[in-house]
């Protein structure tokens, strides 16, 4: 909703202020200007970035106007979720479990929280690490040390597609000046001919560099801030997981254990401690 706002504020703001000072619209609408900087860009972001980080980003581009999907439930899921595995393990002993553990994505128990498995990377990331647990007996801090070394290379992939995108906004007002100085050849071009059509593409060139600064800070620039936050937001499930396993590993009871990943959530996004306590008397 406030990306929409932003946005609208955005167009209407500019758009407002140039006709306040008697402009007119005709002589921005160059789409060939356009098909000039936003192809050249989306083709140079096509040719940074492999396949797989092109697919999140698209991925993540719904969120931007829908909202992080890491959100309030999806935390209370994840937190009930570690819950109810704990509690079974440690009531019938990991063998109740191996082949929840084993494998995720089919598991009924699982499938009891459908935020959760629709991220398929953080419940691999709390499985895995489960199981390591389980098998090996790891101390607490070693395990977590392990955890921490594989968290650093989440949180760079994590934030990867807004570091990508970002690096488009850097280069709109660049292929703006592309634009421009195309649109300065075919003005020479038409030295000697009517003075209206020598103004048209002279219009033509500065809207192209107009455009690329626009597109740049206007739109593409806060949309790659906005999923870095989206990356951050989802790390903080990983902090939660690593806290909760953490707490397994050092012997406390589930209800410590998952009041530990509670507390590495930020205040808005956690749920209280009695909603915490509501939510998993049913696993008891």
């Amino acid at each position: 909703m406030f990306v929409i706002a932003g946005t609208l504020i955005v167009l209407i703001s500019v758009v407002t202020g140039y006709l306040a000072s008697h402009g007119e619209m005709l002589a921005l609408w160059q789409p060939f200007e356009v098909l000039i900087i936003c192809g050249a860009a989306f083709g140079a972001f096509m040719v940074a970035n492999p396949a797989s980080l092109q697919k999140k980003t698209f991925k993540l581009l719904p969120q931007l106007l829908l909202g992080s999907r890491h959100n309030r439930v999806f935390y209370s899921q994840l937190l009930s979720c570690a819950y109810n595995l704990f509690q079974r393990s440690r009531q019938e002993g990991f063998l109740a479990v191996e082949q929840d553990v084993e494998a995720p994505f089919e598991s009924e128990m699982f499938q009891r929280f459908p935020d959760v498995i629709r991220d398929h990377e953080l419940v691999e990331f709390f499985t895995d690490n489960y199981r390591v647990f389980t098998i090996t007996g790891l101390p607490a801090h070693e395990l977590e040390a392990m955890m921490d070394a594989e968290l650093e290379l989440v949180s760079e992939e994590l934030v990867a597609p807004g570091h990508a995108v970002n690096r488009v906004a850097e280069g709109l007002p660049g292929f703006g000046i592309v634009a421009a100085v195309l649109g300065i050849v075919i003005t020479m071009g038409s030295i000697g001919g009517p003075m209206e059509e020598i103004g048209a593409h002279v219009a033509a060139a500065l809207v192209g560099t107009f455009l690329g600064i626009f597109f740049a800070y206007g739109f593409v620039g806060p949309a790659s801030a906005h999923l870095e936050r989206l990356g951050e937001q989802e790390f903080q499930a990983y902090l939660c997981i690593k806290a909760c396993l953490s707490a397994m590993a050092s012997g406390h009871p589930p209800a410590i254990a998952v009041e530990s990943g509670r507390k590495m959530l930020p205040t808005h996004l956690r749920p209280s401690f009695i909603e915490l306590s509501e939510l998993v008397k049913q696993f008891r």
